[in-house]
């Protein structure tokens, strides 16, 4: 029972608290530590105090695959020299920057103090892609933050075992038994085992989950399936002496990668939203939890023969050398990269570069590793301690200054335009596609291919009809209208079902089949009139180029005189109501965009051949070619 009641406390504080930070604009990672702070010192709240096989086989594996399953492995690929060159060299750099700091200030071995950098040395996963997207950084800094954090556990753990036999103590601890004498040989020996063994356990482990997912046919089913994959890869990896954060990293991957032809589209969804809640629960009680262990390691400390004062400003100084040795890295590393030809590769300027080191958020696997040092480890209390210290700083300084590092360096996220344009963009290619299908289909009704083409357009109207100012007198597009007017129906509908449950007519399973399809159109509805909104919100920047270019975006001008300064020429003339203004490259004619009732840009175009238009939306930089179908 106390376990059940202490479970419940647990997921219940996190909701309220996370729930609560969002209007005071206060990180949820912060508020949980404050608030797991407070409850260590109180009378009435029960000690918690964590098993190092909880958090390592309990919580890294599952929240390691979560957060794998949201990563590219396109974009891991893509940024492969920076995430390589943070995820090792960057870690072994950290250890041994920390361990001469730690050894110089604390009586211990150095070999000690080299497990102690190997325990801060890892930026940790959860962190790192909570505050990168929390606060809208450029998605490949996110990727490169993101896959540094997948990959760098491997390297600190494996440094962090190497240590612990070097010092001479034994553990049996999941992944840090010791493997005999210490040389060069053995680390190389025990690194090669981590890193193949555990991507090899990994794709093992994705080839016969893969194999029985395809013949599932139930969401439920491959939904409990996708529970038991980051166990069933991270489990057989250790055993075998591999890394088990390669293994379920490399499953995870590889499954996102290949999930449209593993899995169902219901199957996917599933996976989605039962994944968002169950990270969304652990990521946040791993804060709450390094919070409720901060009193505990205070009175152990002041129990050791190191004094509590001494103690922290140890912390301190390693979370200064934390700090300092990420930037004195990166941009080293950062130019050499660039000046070897590999500048594609990297965030770029020195602006990205600096958000970049001052985003290495320590976590749930610091907090791990330092609770796996054997109870024989010389000032064990004090090291405990220390980690603690870097993670709650590292934690509460970063996320909490890395937003005005980036506004004040003009870092941005992805421009909510922009990625209308590439939905857009994308989806009008799709939906060309799947039209051109049609005509190997013998025997279709021509009602129903119409009626599948109109459908399309509205498809990618409705992207379209995101970019832009609206018309005269600010009327909203066509597509919100719809939208708008859908809810209105389905608000009435959802009342009628409730007055013939609460009449008892209709058995309740029929009732419950009907109010889930409400439910999906309801949800579908209101997803797409949130991102509409935040569009209207978001800044009017110019876009880049976004897709390929094509010989008339490339011969035709750039800009051209507008034919009329009103508007849309043909809607001034027929009193219609346009939604975006598009001008002809050609000749200057302005025209309205197809979401408007004469879709007089395309009407335009049939008419005279001219292949590209510009957006006369202002900030908007975009040109499309009707030719090639291409944005430029």
């Amino acid at each position: 029972m106390d376990l059940a009641l202490t479970l419940a406390g647990i997921a219940v504080t996190v909701i309220v608290v996370a729930r609560l930070s969002v209007p005071l604009g206060v990180p949820s990672p912060i508020a949980l530590l404050v608030v797991g702070l407070i409850g260590s010192l109180l009378p009435f709240v029960p000690q918690i105090s964590l098993d190092p096989d909880v958090v390592l086989l309990g919580l890294l594996p599952p929240l390691l695959y979560a957060a794998a399953l949201n990563t590219s492995l396109v974009d891991i690929r893509a940024n492969r020299v920076p995430i390589l060159g943070l995820s090792v060299g960057l870690v072994l750099f950290t250890t041994l920057g920390v361990a001469l700091v730690a050894w110089w200030l604390l009586p211990i071995p150095f070999a000690v103090a080299v497990a102690m950098g190997a325990i801060v040395a890892p930026p940790d996963a959860v962190a790192a892609t909570a505050v990168a997207r929390g606060i809208g950084l450029p998605r490949r800094i996110t990727t490169i933050l993101e896959g540094e954090s997948l990959l760098n556990d491997a390297t600190a753990l494996v440094t962090l075992r190497t240590a612990i036999a070097a010092a001479g103590l034994a553990t049996s601890t999941h992944g840090f038994a010791s493997h005999g004498p210490v040389s060069v040989t053995s680390v190389a020996r025990d690194f090669g085992l981590a890193v193949v063994g555990g991507v090899g356990v990994g794709w093992v482990a994705f080839v016969l989950i893969g194999f029985v997912r395809k013949r599932l046919t139930e969401a439920t089913s491959d939904t409990a399936l996708s529970f038991a994959a980051p166990f069933l890869s991270y489990l057989p990896a250790e055993q075998l002496g591999a890394s088990g954060v390669l293994a379920v990293v490399t499953t995870g991957l590889l499954l996102a990668h290949r999930s449209i032809a593993l899995q169902s589209a219901a199957s996917r969804l599933s996976e989605r939203v039962n994944w968002a809640s169950v990270t969304f629960l652990l990521e946040n009680a791993v804060f709450l939890l390094i919070g409720l262990q901060l009193s505990r390691e205070v009175a152990d400390v002041r129990a050791s023969d190191i004094s509590l004062g001494r103690a922290v400003l140890v912390g301190l100084a390693v979370l200064a050398a934390v700090l300092v040795l990420r930037p004195l890295w990166l941009f080293p590393f950062t130019w050499l990269t660039r000046a070897w030809g590999k500048s594609d590769r990297m965030p770029g300027a020195a602006a990205s570069t600096a958000v970049t080191s001052w985003a290495g958020m320590r976590g749930v696997v610091t907090l791990a590793a330092a609770l796996t040092l054997p109870v024989a480890t010389p000032e064990r209390p004090t090291l405990v301690l220390i980690a603690l210290i870097v993670t709650v700083g590292t934690l509460a300084l970063q996320s909490s200054t890395l937003p005005w590092l980036a506004r004040t360096l003009g870092v941005r996220g992805p421009d909510a335009r922009e990625d209308a344009l590439q939905e857009a963009t994308i989806l009008q290619a799709a939906t060309g596609a799947g039209l051109r299908s049609l005509d190997d289909v013998p025997g279709v009704d021509p009602v129903v291919t119409a009626e599948l083409h109109a459908n399309a357009e509205l498809r990618v109207n409705r992207i379209w009809e995101r970019l832009g100012l609206l018309g005269p007198g600010e009327s909203e597009p066509p597509s919100e209208t719809r939208r708008r007017l859908r809810m209105v129906m389905l608000d009435a509908e959802r009342r009628e079902l409730v007055r013939i449950r609460d009449e008892h007519e209709v058995d309740h399973e029929v009732l419950a089949s009907v109010m889930s399809q409400l439910d999906a159109e309801e949800a579908a509805l209101t997803w797409s009139l949130d991102r509409a909104s935040r569009m209207r919100d978001s800044p009017l920047l110019s876009p880049d180029q976004v897709a390929r270019g094509c010989e008339h975006l490339s011969t035709e001008p750039e800009f051209a005189v507008p034919a009329d300064a009103e508007g849309c020429s043909d809607c001034l003339r027929e009193g219609t109501t346009w939604v975006h203004l598009r001008m002809c490259t050609h000749c200057g004619n302005v025209g309205c965009c197809n979401s408007s009732p004469g879709r007089h840009a395309s009407t335009h175009h049939a008419s005279t051949g001219h292949p590209v238009m510009r957006s006369l939306e202002p900030g908007e930089a975009w040109r499309w070619c009707y030719v090639d179908d291409v944005l430029g």
